[in-house]
């Protein structure tokens, strides 16, 4: 089963660095995130990988063309023009690029990837989230329900405190951002069978988001895996800040290799 992963968006809210690479490649302990997520897939024997390019994608082509070189021992004989290898400490992965289009939307994203999947079923994600997600237990509940797709769902964090106040502007109550146990939210991590491509137009501005998976819901053809361990996504300075402080500290919850 192959893993498709959504590498194309602009990042402006994290503009601090995605004005020079694209959000995949903004690094968490020297690796990009979009290293994190596939060491994670490949964790539980997912190491074909799907990746759909868009704003400047083709720094993760060049990361991955130098990939090889940069974890290899080698020996280079100028003169002779020749490079030996000595020892190499990559991964067994295999990863096809796609350049889907800086402007096209995520449904025309996976729309591009259909001829690339042998009309199988397929993981999917988003490349700027880590989890610490059993993707084989994922896989047998998605088999198990015998639908189309299945989206992992994680419970939503606020990102601020709430306020409780009487009528004089006295507060009454601070509860600090929790999770809410009654809000679920979409955590990407999907897995689709190739029957999601009729949902699918050919068309770039499709967000696959807005009306194909409400379709899905409307024809019943949709599940989700409730995830209660760790999800985060790294839409901001700040969550970057936060991923990059339990990677430091050794205590990342998704490094699950």
């Amino acid at each position: 089963m192959k893993v498709v992963i959504l590498a194309g968006g602009l990042g402006t809210r994290l503009s601090e660095a995605t004005h020079r690479i694209p959000k995949p490649m903004v690094e968490i302990g020297g690796h990009p995130i979009l290293w994190h997520i596939m060491k994670g897939y490949a964790h539980f024997g997912y190491t074909e990988f799907v990746i759909l390019l868009g704003y400047k994608g083709f720094l993760i082509k060049k990361f991955f063309a130098d990939y090889f070189l940069a974890r290899s021992d080698v020996t280079i004989d100028l003169e002779a023009n020749k490079t030996e290898v000595i020892s190499s400490n990559v991964e067994p992965w295999k990863v096809t690029l796609l350049d889907t289009g800086e402007f096209t939307m995520t449904g025309g994203r996976i729309k591009q990837a259909e001829r690339y999947l042998s009309n199988e079923p397929f993981l999917l994600t988003y490349g700027d989230g880590v989890s610490d997600v059993n993707c084989k237990e994922l896989v047998k509940f998605h088999k198990n329900h015998g639908k189309t797709i299945t989206m992992t769902s994680i419970q939503s964090e606020g990102r601020f405190g709430v306020v409780k106040t009487d009528r004089k502007n006295q507060i009454t109550s601070f509860r600090e951002k929790i999770k809410d146990d009654t809000n679920w939210i979409n955590g990407g991590f999907f897995v689709c069978e190739p029957d999601v491509f009729s949902y699918l137009p050919d068309d770039d501005s499709c967000i696959f988001e807005e009306h194909p998976l409400r379709k899905l819901v409307t024809d019943g053809e949709m599940f989700t895996y409730k995830h209660k361990g760790f999800w985060q996504c790294m839409d901001t300075v700040s969550d970057h800040k936060k991923l990059t402080a339990l990677w430091d500290s050794q205590r990342a919850p998704w490094k699950v290799w």
